[in-house]
């Protein structure tokens, strides 16, 4: 889908993914210090709002600028201080620069082409500072012949080793794993990784 055809879906009045954050981001991020994060493809910025609320500080990007006014209309309403750690901006993380010095990039059912979503992993790893997280969420290959909902095109699903294999040895793998989630009408599989960076002088895992 492109940006137009995300900016009609989410050009209904209710919020399209929901309030609350993802329950697997909430997991592995909970028990994290809090720092800088950047959420690629944040929508309507369930997740980027969550982080704020919890002391981080916040870049949200994403394509479709009805999204990001529907989730300036939900920071309106936090406090103050949650607001100032928000910063949402309207661009295509297929192509943007995204900065650096990050401790946290989430790809959260970011579902690309494989030769695009390699170009959006490099330019994460790339935004990490060293001890900085990975965190890559979306539907799993097998989902597509045992699973319910979810993209119906392989092309732009993966699998755990799928999103390894792209990492190319540059980060230090804690999570690569299949999650399985109940919803209205199955069990969704879901393929999960969470890696880091070194921090200076330490090696890579495996090297």
């Amino acid at each position: 889908m492109d940006a137009a055809a995300w900016d009609e879906r989410y050009s209904q009045s209710e919020l399209v993914w929901g309030a609350p954050p993802n329950a697997v981001v909430v997991e592995q991020v909970t028990a994290l210090p809090r720092g800088r994060a950047l959420d690629l493809a944040c929508g309507e910025g369930r997740n980027a709002h969550w982080l704020a609320t919890r002391g981080w500080e916040v870049t949200g990007l994403d394509y479709s600028a009805v999204a990001l006014d529907k989730a300036r209309r939900v920071a309106a309403e936090a406090p103050r201080s949650v607001r100032e750690r928000l910063d949402y901006r309207v661009a295509d993380v297929t192509e943007s620069d995204l900065g650096g010095e990050y401790d946290l990039v989430l790809m959260i059912y970011l579902h690309l082409a494989p030769e695009e979503r390699l170009q959006v992993v490099n330019r994460a790893i790339s935004a990490l500072k060293p001890d900085g997280i990975l965190m890559i969420l979306g539907h799993d290959a097998v989902n597509l012949s045992q699973g319910v909902g979810g993209p119906q095109d392989i092309e732009i699903l993966y699998t755990p080793d799928d999103l390894v294999t792209m990492l190319d040895g540059r980060l230090n793998v804690d999570v690569a794993e299949r999650r399985f989630r109940e919803t209205d009408s199955g069990t969704a599989i879901d393929a999960l990784l969470v890696a880091h960076r070194p921090s200076l002088g330490s090696p890579v895992n495996g090297a």
